[in-house]
């Protein structure tokens, strides 16, 4: 006799993304690698920036005296943790260069790979 419940297929591991859904580690894998010690070191992948050219500019922001860079992304993106994202817009390694200069003109712009509004 069969056993009914042979046709049914194996639970599937959900799949793991330690990284919340708006950082920008997000979908990067996890890997490994060994220290002379033989201890295993878990590290997070390489993150490609994309060009500038792959964003698609929404607006700008001047920057004031005393400003943040979290604090930008608060009041234009909705999220201070997306601060990386203007980051990456305007080329920045660093975030802290960003707003170290009052005056300072900075792109605003949707994720890269998404077009922006267009004119009517």
């Amino acid at each position: 006799m069969m056993d009914p419940y042979s046709f049914i297929p194996p639970a599937q591991q959900p799949s793991l993304d330690v990284f919340p859904e708006e950082s920008r580690y997000r979908g990067l894998p996890l890997l490994t690698t060994r220290d002379a010690c033989g201890q295993e070191i878990v590290y997070v992948g390489r993150r490609w920036i994309p060009p500038p050219s792959a964003f698609a500019d929404v607006g700008r922001y001047q920057v004031l005296e005393g400003d943040r860079i979290d604090n930008i992304a608060a009041a234009l993106i909705g999220d201070p943790g997306l601060y990386w994202r203007i980051a990456d817009a305007n080329a920045a390694l660093s975030p802290d260069e960003l707003t170290a200069r009052a005056g300072r003109w900075l792109r605003i712009t949707m994720p890269a790979g998404i077009p922006g509004p267009q004119a009517l």
